[in-house]
């Protein structure tokens, strides 16, 4: 495969040929940019908020009426603290079971994790506290024990790793890392034995049979700096052994970790493989099909102004990527550059009926939709 060196803000980025990028799978996608708002909060879900059947978008202090024009609604105040709107996550959850879609959101400066009710018309939507865990850098949601209903596991650095189980209509915590756990936060089956285990920077946590009456065993086998939220778990090369895939939420670096296991005593080995290191930032991602092949690609970028631009290369362009799999590497493919970076919270949802994936992204520079056309 042929390839070259391409300048970009005083770097060189490796990238393939054309020739190259579509001698397996699709032709890159071509993808329409629609500015929803200027708000600038950093998380954004796509959901049904009035049950007509028709996906409704939700960021920080507002809803956005779906299909066609997005009108505005307000849900409720989100405190300001300098340049942060103190909302890290958008996860859409009915909590009280009354068939209206509510969500779950935290923040760094509020410590708090909260759900936020939805009234069912355009009444303030009431704020719930769930727990005080700790700052929290943002949170994600993975059903650990298989019952369909997902667990909430916020991302709190200077703090132990806490998941949050779901029944009978409340909350309980439960401890899965009596330590710090730091900055990132994965799932997936790790082992291959059937559960979902937890991966924090240092290393993963192993899931138990009974993941809320016996203690989760902590592996240290790596160490992926300050890590994206996701981390992805996924067999990347098709081995039979789950990969990961780590971005650096505060530095350089994009990277794949290929799992081996030694042979001679049955230990894993994590074998670090770079997917982009010219890039800053990449602290939000999903690992989704986007091009319709029926294999996932890896749709992530830089954040915007992510400590207010007092992290290494946040003077670079932003830029919103996907970047697939060929077999043997990662090519790097642009949904947007230089003028829209990625958030905390993002997501995949097709707005239109179109049976493509559009990618829904909030951040300081406002809330946009990339609408997905399909193959150039």
């Amino acid at each position: 495969m042929k390839k070259l060196l391409v300048p970009v803000a005083g770097l060189f980025l490796l990238t393939a040929t054309a020739s190259a990028q579509t001698a397996k799978g699709p032709a890159p996608l071509k993808f329409e940019k629609r500015q929803i708002a200027a708000e600038s909060y950093e998380s954004v879900a796509v959901m049904d908020v009035n049950n007509d059947k028709i996906p409704d978008l939700v960021s920080g202090a507002f809803w956005y009426e779906g299909p066609a024009y997005f009108k505005r609604h307000y849900i409720g105040p989100v405190k300001q603290f300098g340049e942060y709107w103190d909302d890290f996550s958008t996860i859409p959850f009915d909590v009280n079971g009354d068939g209206r879609m509510d969500y779950v959101t935290g923040g760094w400066f509020g410590k708090t994790l909260v759900w936020k009710e939805n009234p069912g018309n355009d009444k303030e939507w009431t704020e719930h506290v769930i727990a005080t865990p700790g700052n929290i850098e943002t949170t994600r949601s993975w059903d650990l024990d298989g019952d369909g209903i997902p667990e909430i596991i916020p991302n709190t650095p200077n703090d132990p790793l806490v998941v949050y189980h779901y029944t009978k209509g409340a909350f309980t915590a439960h401890t899965v890392l009596d330590r710090k756990s730091g900055h990132g936060l994965g799932s997936g089956d790790i082992n291959g034995d059937g559960r979902t285990d937890l991966v924090v920077p240092e290393g993963w946590v192993e899931a138990p049979a009974s993941p809320y009456s016996a203690a989760w065993a902590f592996h240290p086998e790596f160490n992926l700096g300050t890590a994206s939220v996701p981390v992805i778990v996924a067999d990347v090369n098709k081995d039979g052994l789950p990969d990961l895939i780590a971005g650096q939420g505060h530095d350089y670096g994009l990277d794949w970790y290929e799992q081996k296991k030694d042979t001679k005593t049955n230990k894993r080995l994590w074998i670090k493989h770079a997917i982009d290191p010219f890039n800053s930032q990449y602290h939000t991602m999903l690992w989704e099909d986007i091009d319709g092949d029926n294999e996932p690609e890896l749709i992530t970028g830089k954040r915007y102004r992510a400590h207010n631009d007092h992290d290494p290369g946040s003077s670079d362009p932003c830029g919103i990527y996907y970047f697939k799999w060929n077999g043997a590497s990662f090519t790097k493919q642009v949904i947007s550059y230089g003028s829209k970076g990625a958030g905390l919270y993002f997501v995949t949802h097709d707005l239109t009926g179109s049976g493509r994936k559009d990618v829904i992204v909030a951040g300081k520079d406002g809330l946009f939709i990339f609408y997905n056309k399909g193959s150039l």
